[in-house]
């Protein structure tokens, strides 16, 4: 016990045989002269150095120890000791501490590692520029399955309008041409409705308005004059015959497209292209043959249970005639506008050839068959002028729609494309117009008819073969 004054009591207390740290020589002891307080602060302190100093791995060593910052916080956190029981006893010298960096460092029981380092807020660290590039490489990946999966579907509302106009372009043009009977006239309609419609597009800049000089206007006025008598025969076509028996004539457009093509533009045609005419022209006789509407022998044409006269079969011949101005068309558009340095995408050109094909007719309409589409003359004609008109007018809108969605369907895919899809709204045409009018189909003619668009399908599919090129 140690007993007395303040003075006594720190000599007695102290003068015991010195107690020796662990791991620390004799002379190491506690200074006998020295304040309770400071005797205190020096125990800590040897502890501490006895606890992490001398047994612990240097922070910058171990892999889970971040060192803290304190230029962004200066207060100073001192190091914790958990002492099992130690008693220390006298000592004589201070311990002298080595220089450590300013860092804090806690020691734990409940860790596994025996020090972890006391921040004061989560470390934020930024991603490395091979993440961001793999994060926007993804960003882009899904970016590019949407964009073309809403091209895809647009491209197919597009095939859907084109077919559906198509269809319906048919069935009242029909119906109009039944009831009366002046082609020309229909078809100066027709491409007036359509020069408003581009009027329209112009003035409103739904699509832009071209800048053209005399030279262009040159190099159209041939491509409009085909345009013109290709629709005009057509139209002519479909007052004579069956609707169904037009198209099927009509499906041997590549066989003039080929013959016009070695004879004007030198191109000669490969086996395959040759070899896929065969069925088409095979399949166009074999239908015509069995058609209907149409009888070789006396001429006769039967339109919907009705009987006319037409002594120069103008149906079958008028469908030709429609055949070979449109490849003419097709022809003439690449031997002139091969050559121009300024070209003009497919909406305008065909937006000009309708205004064009109008100025052309329109006087031809009125010399030929006079001023015939007027209430009055409906009237006396004892035809329902509302009906008419309405499908008429119905008619002109799908006639003009139709030919304006097939040329945006031509900008955005292949010709080889275009021509599958051309010959499967040929199809789609038939069928329809065979079930709408109840149409009498042979089963010969069916199958003439199928021969023909398997044709023309054949030679879609081969007229991407190229011709190889013997190495000179």
């Amino acid at each position: 016990d140690c007993k007395g004054s303040s003075t006594t009591l720190q000599t007695r207390c102290f003068q015991q045989p010195p107690f020796f740290l662990d791991g620390f020589p004799k002379a190491n002891f506690i200074s006998l002269h020295k304040s309770p307080f400071q005797i205190s602060h020096q125990i800590i302190t040897t502890s501490t150095m006895q606890s992490a100093a001398f047994s612990l791995p240097s922070p910058s060593s171990h892999p889970y120890l971040k060192p803290r910052n304190f230029a962004s916080n200066p207060t100073f956190y001192p190091i914790r000791c958990v002492s099992k029981g130690r008693d220390f006893s006298d000592s004589t010298n201070a311990i002298s501490i080595p220089s450590f960096p300013k860092r804090s460092w806690s020691l734990s029981s409940f860790s596994p590692l025996p020090l972890r380092a006391w921040t004061s807020a989560p470390s934020l660290s930024k991603p490395s520029p091979l993440q961001l590039r793999a994060t926007a490489a993804e960003n882009a990946g899904e970016a590019g399955k949407s964009g073309s999966l809403l091209k895809t579907l647009e491209l197919g509302l597009l095939f859907g309008l084109w077919y559906i106009f198509n269809i319906y372009f048919n069935i009242y043009n029909k119906q109009v041409l039944k009831a009366f009977h002046y082609p020309i006239t229909v078809t100066a309609i027709q491409f007036a409705v359509g020069t408003i419609l581009v009027t329209i597009m112009w003035t409103f800049n739904l699509y832009k308005r071209p800048k053209i000089n005399g030279a262009q206007l040159a190099a159209i006025l041939p491509l409009a004059v085909v345009h013109t008598l290709g629709n005009l025969f057509t139209n002519m076509s479909l007052g004579k015959v069956a609707v169904s028996f037009t198209h099927t004539i009509k499906a041997m457009e590549p066989f003039f497209s080929v013959v016009l093509s070695a004879m004007f533009l030198g191109e000669l045609p490969t086996l395959w292209v040759v070899a896929s005419l065969v069925p088409i022209v095979g399949g166009v006789a074999l239908a015509s043959v069995t058609e209907a509407s149409f009888n070789w022998c006396d001429y006769a044409l039967v339109l919907d249970n009705k009987t006319t006269s037409d002594p120069l079969g103008a149906g079958f011949w008028t469908a030709m005639a429609s055949n070979l101005t449109n490849q003419s068309r097709n022809v003439l558009s690449k031997k002139v506008m091969v050559n121009k340095e300024e070209s003009m995408d497919n909406i305008t050109l065909f937006s000009i050839i309708t205004i064009m094909s109008l100025i052309l007719l329109a006087p031809v309409a009125i010399f030929m068959e006079g001023v015939k589409f007027t209430p009055a003359y409906l009237q006396s004609a004892g035809l329902n002028v509302k009906e008419v008109v309405v499908r008429s007018l119905l008619a002109a809108l799908c006639f003009h729609a139709y030919q304006q969605v097939s040329y945006m369907i031509l900008q955005r895919v292949s010709p080889v494309t275009h021509s599958v899809g051309n010959c499967v709204k040929r199809v789609v045409v038939i069928v329809s117009s065979v079930l709408f009018f109840k149409t009498p189909v042979s089963p010969i003619n069916s199958l003439g008819t199928g021969i023909a668009l398997a044709g023309v399908f054949l030679y879609s599919r081969v007229k991407r073969i190229k011709p190889k090129t013997k190495a000179a």
